[in-house]
């Protein structure tokens, strides 16, 4: 593995603070970006930064990436290789409510990235999509190489834009580039704007849970352990140029440029009211739940096809959600000390 610096955006995310603290613990330097906004408590993300500010090669740069100036510094200035390019505006649902900061983020942040790859003949993007553009496809489970031109929520055709605009400056500017599909992540410090967290918050104080789809839900839940595996062998398998597509033709998921999609999903579908019972079963309380309609932007299913993932990288997601739950629990009841 080279040892060049990685640039992490969006390290005092979820995932990006569990991608830099992987990589500083195997003794490589992490370059940290990330605004630490408001959109949930930025108390979480202040000491998820204060973990990693114990590594002594870890930097950090709080700005905006939709500051356009701003970024082209980090890019001009500093000294990495690899770009992990996970901030966003996440949220399905936030995104009927919020829609401008989602061009702000989504769009406008994610060219200025691509323009600081550009120019600094950046050697790898790897870049945050989310199985969110599979939109209204009801073939299960989700396959990279199916078409995912209907979107069903704001949010998702953001997503989708930044797989196209990467794929037009890989074939461009030559620029490598990997989307990452995420599949509902979990674990110790996840969002607490996801059902995993808002769910033990709930049973935690005695407040209802709303189960849309009447409780019908099913999404296939990946631990942030096997995600962080994922990305971190993604990392070093720098997609080529080809002259030919693969297997001759193009499809959603090839390219003659060097560009790459994958799903990271643990390609299990688990009901939501189970992933209830077993926080439950954890914390040692009852949930009292709602039963209401699905939301508009919401899908009903979500599985991940990973063939080409354990294909290309040898690696596939495979924490059972009995064991996540079990430790994501035990983190929260230490983190808020209940």
């Amino acid at each position: 593995m080279s040892q060049d610096p990685v640039l992490v955006t969006g390290a005092a995310g979820f995932i990006g603070f569990a991608l830099a603290r992987r990589i500083l613990e195997g003794g490589r330097a992490v370059v940290g970006v990330d605004n630490v906004n408001n959109y949930y408590d930025p108390a979480l993300k202040e000491a998820r930064l204060a973990v990693l500010r114990q590594f002594r090669n870890f930097t950090f740069h709080r700005i905006d990436l939709a500051d356009r100036k701003a970024v082209e510094t980090v890019f001009r200035d500093g000294a990495f290789g690899p770009v992990v390019h996970l901030a966003a505006q996440a949220g399905v649902r936030y995104s009927l409510q919020n829609p401008y900061a989602y061009l702000d983020a989504n769009l406008a942040g994610f060219l200025n990235i691509l323009e600081g790859c550009r120019h600094r003949k950046t050697g790898h993007l790897v870049f945050a999509s989310s199985s969110s553009v599979y939109g209204s496809n009801t073939r299960l489970p989700f396959s990279v190489h199916d078409n995912v031109d209907h979107p069903v929520s704001l949010y998702a055709a953001t997503k989708k834009a930044n797989e196209l605009m990467a794929h037009a400056y890989s074939h461009l500017y030559g620029l490598p580039a990997t989307g990452l599909r995420f599949f509902t992540v979990y674990g110790p410090w996840g969002r607490p704007d996801m059902a995993m967290f808002i769910f033990a918050k709930a049973i935690a104080e005695d407040q209802p849970i709303r189960l849309f789809n009447y409780g019908r839900m099913r999404r296939d839940f990946t631990y942030i352990d096997d995600v962080v595996e994922a990305v971190e062998r993604l990392i070093e398998k720098v997609p080529a140029k080809a002259n030919v597509a693969p297997g001759g033709e193009l499809d959603p998921a090839s390219s003659t440029a060097p560009w790459r999609i994958y799903n990271i999903g643990n390609n299990r579908t688990v009901e939501v009211s189970r992933v209830v019972a077993l926080l439950e079963q954890e914390l040692g309380r009852k949930a009292k739940t709602e039963l209401v309609e699905m939301q508009p932007g919401d899908v009903p299913e979500t599985c991940a096809d990973v063939d080409d993932l354990m294909r290309d990288v040898g690696f596939r997601p495979a924490t059972p959600i009995e064991d996540g739950v079990r430790k994501f629990a035990a983190w929260y009841r230490e983190f808020h000390q209940r």
